[in-house]
C-alpha cells in the first residue's frame, strides 16, 4: 500500500467508517422496508410505486434550494444534523410495529421524511469530499467510497433477508437507524477544520439557484452525463418498485432467497469499485463514463428472464455486470463534476444535479406502480431494464466521444458566476 493513499488520511478513514455504517444500514433498509409492505403489510404494486416514490420525493421538492443552504453552512454540521434525524425517524417503525400499531400510511411517512434528511445529506457529503481530500485526491476517494457501497449492496439485502425471516422485517430496520447513529458518532472524531463558506453575490435564494442550474447546463459534457443519469434513475426507480413483488409474487421466492437477488448486484459493483481506477487510467477518464454503459448496462435483460430455477443464474449474471457497469461508470462521472466546479459552486451544483437525476426517481416508482398494475409484474420490469440500457444512448452521442482526459476547472472553461 502507497503511503500517500488515503488509508493513511485519519479524517477520511472517519468519514469512511461513518460511510460504511451508515451503506450497510441503508442496504439493510432497502429490503426490510420493501418486505414489511409487500409481506406484512400486503401492499398492492400501486402502494409499493407510492413507498418507493416517497422515499426519493424530497429531490423534487427542496432539491435546489438545499443546494443553496449547503453552500451558506458548513457541511459537516448539515451531515450531523440529517444523521440525528434519520436515526430518529426510522426508530419509530420498530416502535409501533412491537406497540401494534404500525401501518403503511405510517411507514410511507416517515420514509418520506427520512428522504428529506437524506437531500441534505447527500448534497453536503459530495461537496465536503473535495475539501476534505483535496481534488488531487477525488478519483482515489470516489472509488474507495463506491466499494463501501458496493460491499453493503452485497451484504446487506442477503443479511436483511435473513433477519426478516428471523426477527421480523419491522425489527430489522433497527439495523438501519443504528447505521446512521454510528456515521454521526464518526463524522464527530474528524479533527479537520472546515472552511467558513464564501459568501456569494447573491443574498436571494432563487439567482443562486438559477447559478447552480446555469453551471450544470453551460457544460456540455456534464450535461450529457445528467441526461443519462436521470433516465436511467427514471426507469431504475420503476424497476425497484415492482422488483420485490416481482421476485416474491411471480418467481415465488423466498425473503431470504430475494435478499440474495437483491445483493448481486451489489457484488458486482465491489468489481466495478475496485477496477474503476485501473480502467479509466487505462481507457481514459471521459471516455470511461460513455463506453462502459454501452457495454454493461444491456446486461440487465436478462432479469425479466429469471425463473424459479436455473434461469435464476442469468439473472444474477446480468445484476453482477450491470451492477459493475453502474458503479465504474458513477465512480467516473462525480468525479468529473466535482473536478471542474469551483469550491463556493459545488453545493449547488451537486443539489441541482441530484434534482435533476434523482428527481426522476418518485416519478419512476410511479410509473413501475402503474406499469405492474397494467402490463403485470414481469411486463414491468421489460419496460424498466429496457429503459435503463436506452439511457446510456445520451452519453454515447454526447461530446465525451472526442475526450478522454479528466478537465481542470480552467480546461472545463465553465462559468463560475
Amino acid at each position: 500500500m502507497r503511503r500517500g493513499s488515503l488509508f493513511f488520511h485519519a479524517d477520511f478513514r472517519r468519514l469512511w467508517a461513518g460511510d460504511t455504517a451508515s451503506q450497510f444500514g441503508t442496504a439493510v433498509g432497502y429490503t426490510a422496508v420493501p418486505l414489511l409492505a409487500a409481506v406484512t403489510l400486503a401492499a398492492t404494486p400501486f402502494e409499493m410505486g407510492l413507498l418507493t416514490a416517497a422515499q426519493t420525493l424530497a429531490f423534487l421538492l427542496v432539491g435546489l434550494p438545499a443546494g443553496v443552504w449547503v453552500d451558506r453552512l458548513r457541511r459537516r454540521r448539515v451531515m450531523l444534523t440529517a444523521d440525528f434525524a434519520r436515526f430518529a425517524l426510522l426508530l419509530s417503525v420498530p416502535l409501533a410495529w412491537w406497540a401494534g400499531v404500525l401501518t403503511l400510511t405510517q411507514l410511507v411517512v416517515v420514509v418520506l421524511l427520512v428522504g428529506f434528511a437524506t437531500v441534505f445529506f447527500d448534497v453536503a457529503y459530495q461537496s465536503y469530499l473535495p475539501s476534505l481530500v483535496g481534488r488531487e485526491r477525488l478519483l482515489e476517494g470516489n472509488a474507495k467510497l463506491q466499494a463501501v457501497q458496493s460491499v453493503a449492496q452485497v451484504a446487506g439485502p442477503s443479511g436483511a433477508g435473513v433477519l426478516v425471516q428471523l426477527i421480523t422485517a419491522a425489527s430489522t430496520v433497527l439495523g438501519t437507524a443504528v447505521g446512521y447513529l454510528t456515521s454521526a458518532l464518526c463524522l464527530l472524531r474528524i479533527r479537520a477544520v472546515e472552511p467558513e463558506p464564501e459568501r456569494s453575490g447573491h443574498a436571494r435564494l432563487l439567482p443562486q439557484i438559477a447559478e447552480g442550474l446555469r453551471f450544470v447546463f453551460s457544460d456540455k459534457p456534464l450535461r450529457a452525463s445528467v441526461a443519462c443519469t436521470a433516465t436511467a434513475n427514471l426507469f431504475g426507480g420503476a424497476f425497484v418498485a415492482v422488483q420485490v413483488l416481482f421476485f416474491t409474487r411471480t418467481v415465488g421466492l423466498s425473503p431470504a432467497v430475494v435478499g440474495v437477488m437483491l445483493a448481486v448486484g451489489g457484488a458486482g459493483g465491489i468489481l466495478g469499485a475496485v477496477f474503476s481506477g485501473v480502467l479509466t487510467r487505462r481507457i481514459g477518464h471521459s471516455r470511461t463514463i460513455w463506453l462502459i454503459p454501452l457495454l454493461s448496462w444491456p446486461a440487465h435483460l436478462l432479469v425479466p428472464w429469471t425463473g424459479a430455477d436455473w434461469r435464476l443464474v442469468l439473472a444474477a449474471f446480468g445484476e453482477v455486470v450491470y451492477g459493475f457497469g453502474v458503479i465504474v461508470y458513477n465512480v467516473a462521472q462525480v468525479s468529473y463534476r466535482q473536478a471542474i466546479c469551483p469550491d463556493r459552486l459545488l453545493g449547488r451544483m451537486n443539489a441541482s444535479v441530484r434534482f435533476l437525476v434523482w428527481g426522476t426517481l418518485p416519478l419512476g416508482g410511479l410509473l413501475g406502480g402503474a406499469l405492474g398494475e397494467g402490463l403485470g409484474l414481469r411486463g414491468a420490469v421489460w419496460v424498466a431494464v429496457a429503459g435503463e440500457a436506452a439511457a446510456a444512448l445520451w452519453v454515447v452521442c454526447s461530446p465525451l466521444r472526442r475526450m478522454t482526459d479528466l478537465p481542470t476547472i480552467e480546461k472545463a472553461g465553465a462559468p463560475t458566476a
